[in-house]
């Protein structure tokens, strides 16, 4: 398929997931915008690799997504420079892990602020003008921590679920609009979020850490393989093609087995 002549802003695409979004979107023809923290020479060597890679136009903005007016500001900037947001894909995610009764306020909000009401600004600014043009795709990634728990991981599942919730909310409102919203639910994906984990059981543990890692996957995906931002990629452009057009509302497992078991 192609997405020639289409816009994709992708949140938290200097690294990890987004990046492999950014870079699957790009490859099918899409021009980009990238957003995220970085070095800013880095930013701007990988936003100038990108656009010679691709042969795409490659924008950045470093909108702070926990800011609504930056939000704002980012589907501004696209609209403005690249003519239009026709996929918007939510991404920007940070995590904390503490016990409900030692959870810091302050880190509740944070993750909030970042993992779902980033999420509604952003659609909530990007939407008019996908259903002015009766063509849109807003791919959230939530998490499998959308559908299951995990200990000391109250705010971060509380937003995922909650944005499994908006992707079906969305999706109702725009049904037969030409505007299609799903959810992307990876289990673990070896992430600089991931690692700093693995990084976390090692220490506490003593013990190497590709010891840390097996036992990070054990416990939870069947696999005992991570899922790659590749991967991911793929799937979220697949739901940009033409096959998935009456897809819309759904939340897409890609956890290796973690909810299988």
């Amino acid at each position: 398929m192609t997405l020639t002549q289409k816009v994709a802003v992708i949140t938290g695409s200097t690294s990890g997931i987004g990046l492999g979004i950014a870079r699957a979107l790009a490859g099918a023809g899409a021009d980009v915008v990238l957003n995220g923290f970085g070095d800013a020479g880095a930013i701007e060597e990988l936003r100038a690799g990108l656009a010679a890679e691709f042969g795409v136009r490659v924008g950045y903005h470093g909108a702070d997504l926990s800011k609504p007016a930056e939000i704002a500001g980012l589907i501004g900037y696209a609209t403005e420079s690249f003519g239009s947001v026709d996929v918007l894909v939510n991404n920007a995610g940070i995590q904390h892990v503490a016990p409900v009764e030692e959870f810091p306020a302050e880190r509740w909000d944070a993750v909030i602020a970042l993992n779902l009401s980033a999420v509604f600004h952003g659609t909530h600014h990007a939407l008019p003008g996908m259903k002015r043009r009766g063509w849109g795709r807003i791919i959230n990634i939530a998490s499998v921590h959308g559908h299951v728990a995990s200990v000391n991981k109250s705010a971060y599942v509380a937003a995922k679920h909650g944005v499994v919730g908006l992707t079906k909310t969305v999706a109702l409102e725009t049904a037969g609009t030409g505007v299609t919203c799903n959810a992307i639910c990876p289990g673990w994906v070896l992430t600089p979020l991931v690692q700093k984990q693995i990084d976390a059981i090692a220490a506490s543990k003593n013990i190497p850490e590709p010891q840390a890692r097996a036992e990070l996957l054990g416990a939870k995906q069947p696999s005992g393989t991570f899922v790659t931002p590749d991967e991911l990629g793929g799937l979220a452009v697949f739901l940009c093609s033409g096959p998935a057009a009456q897809m819309t509302g759904a939340s897409l497992l890609m956890d290796g087995g973690w909810t299988a078991q």
